[in-house]
């Protein structure tokens, strides 16, 4: 089975979690909260675990607060990123 890039809080909230690669390459980690908050973050982390990104953003995004709740789960995971947006 392939890794998971996209999440959605499963319990009723539009939030959303997802990683992607840039054009240049780089994998970014992108948040929305469906209404107002959009966030990009690029992982600065050199040749990133794709499966430890996504376990992170599947903790994250089952957490009622998602946000501080993805800073804990990628330090946790000693995976570095740095805001590009939002």
């Amino acid at each position: 089975m392939g890794l998971q890039s996209t999440f959605h809080a499963p319990h009723g909230g539009a939030d959303f979690l997802g990683w992607r690669k840039s054009r240049s390459g780089a994998t970014e980690i992108v948040y929305d909260d469906g209404v107002t908050r959009r966030m990009v973050w690029r992982v600065a982390t050199e040749a990133p675990n794709e499966a430890r990104i996504s376990d992170a953003l599947r903790v994250a995004v089952g957490s009622l607060r998602v946000v501080p709740t993805l800073y804990d789960e990628l330090k946790k995971r000693a995976i570095a990123i740095e805001r590009v947006a939002g």
